[in-house]
């Protein structure tokens, strides 16, 4: 890092290094291939340089950002851009201001940077309403205790924390899960997701959005990136299955939807009121794009979201991939979240969690079989998950907040 090339604007984003300013590698890293686990975090590195326009600055109700592209810090070679990158149209602020300008009735015409291979498209062209009616009811819950979505945040959030407390509860969380040393953390008043980890030059770097940093959730921010995604990529990196290779010749299932339903619970895990609301909003406004112009569903999903920059982004990424919005049609992705939040909530009493976090990157399906070939030796378990009674505990407390049909989950997922 040379310091003779941070400007006085950069210098805003801070570096926190745990060890006296040394510089340290973590001996369980590989080549970082482990921590590109969800085009949710792994895409917005491509940005954590560029500025965002002034006034910009999304609301913590909002979601991670659809990047801008290839900006000021290096990303990971790749040969193609990462799949939000690639998705992230080249005149969104041009037609998002059209859009407005015509009281919400005009259909967005997006132009991509190159389109995305037809195969990655129909992957993901078809949402799902498996579980509609637990995302409509878990919404419903929230508006019927709080009012509104801005409401419940504003207070069971609690306030926005300066750059001082941050940096202390950043510094006791990763005392609490031994990583003290090996997480480089920024603290960035310009980035426009709430929280991203990459890996960076092989160092697992955790930047922060001062702007959604707020005193009851930045915790459960933690325990999404560090204590879920970051422990089970080192604990994936000491397993026979961490290369693809590997995973292809044990036959691995995909980590998603476990891997986000995972981080996900583990963000609300220890609030007093976890609302899975985020989650259900993504996979309620994918759903209804399938049969929807960009237009009528900006329109349906105002039931739930009053804001309209909120609403324009939860509409944006149902309909990413789209040249012509008129037509219905979804980017389906985005339902992982709650699919895998309820794979997990209905089989939380068959589930052995720490196996299933010390086995890496691996599905709760996997688990059993994975066991005797597994490697234990120096694998980690976050704080949280290593009294089993208490954490389940915990996952019926949020079946019983969110109002969630055990049932009706048995039904669903036999």
């Amino acid at each position: 890092f040379n310091n003779k090339k941070i400007t006085k604007e950069k210098k805003n984003i801070h570096f926190f290094r745990l060890l006296s300013g040394r510089t340290l590698t973590s001996p369980s890293l590989g080549g970082g291939s482990w921590m590109r686990r969800s085009e949710s975090t792994c895409s917005v590195n491509y940005s954590l340089g560029l500025r965002a326009g002034r006034g910009q600055m999304r609301p913590a109700t909002s979601l991670p950002h659809i990047a801008k592209g290839l900006g000021g810090t290096t990303a990971p070679a790749s040969s193609r851009p990462c799949l939000l990158v690639a998705l992230r149209p080249l005149n969104l602020e041009q037609e998002k201001q059209t859009f407005f300008q015509s009281d919400y009735k005009y259909e967005p015409q997006f132009e991509y940077m190159q389109p995305e291979p037809r195969s990655v498209l129909e992957k993901y062209r078809d949402g799902s309403g498996l579980f509609l009616e637990q995302a409509v009811g878990i919404m419903e819950c929230v508006l019927k205790k709080f009012g509104s979505y801005e409401n419940f945040e504003e207070v069971t959030g609690g306030n926005i924390l300066p750059k001082s407390q941050v940096w202390a509860a950043v510094r006791k969380y990763l005392q609490k899960e031994g990583c003290v040393g090996e997480v480089v953390v920024r603290l960035s008043d310009e980035l426009l997701s709430q929280a991203v980890m990459v890996v960076e030059s092989c160092r697992p770097t955790l930047t922060i959005n001062l702007a959604g940093a707020r005193q009851h959730w930045l915790e459960g921010m933690l325990r999404h990136e560090i204590g879920t995604h970051y422990l089970r990529g080192v604990n994936n990196n000491l397993q026979p299955w961490s290369t693809s290779e590997g995973r292809k010749q044990y036959g691995l299932k995909p980590a998603n939807p476990t891997e986000e339903g995972l981080a996900s619970l583990h963000s609300v895990l220890l609030r007093k009121q976890p609302y899975l609301w985020r989650a259900a909003l993504l996979y309620y406004t994918v759903y209804h794009a399938t049969s929807m112009s960009f237009s009528q569903l900006f329109s349906h999903i105002a039931r739930f979201v009053q804001d309209p920059d909120v609403r324009w982004e939860y509409c944006l990424r149902a309909k990413r991939g789209q040249t012509d919005t008129s037509q219905p049609g979804c980017f389906s992705k985005d339902q992982v979240y709650l699919d895998g939040i309820l794979r997990i909530l209905r089989h939380r009493r068959n589930i052995d969690f720490k196996t299933l976090t010390s086995l890496g990157k691996v599905s709760f399906e996997d688990v059993e079989r994975l066991r005797q070939l597994a490697v234990f030796h120096r694998t980690r378990i976050p704080h949280f998950m290593r009294d089993q009674e208490r954490y389940l505990q915990h996952l019926d407390h949020i079946v019983a907040v969110n109002e969630l049909d055990d049932s009706a989950l048995q039904h669903l997922l036999p």
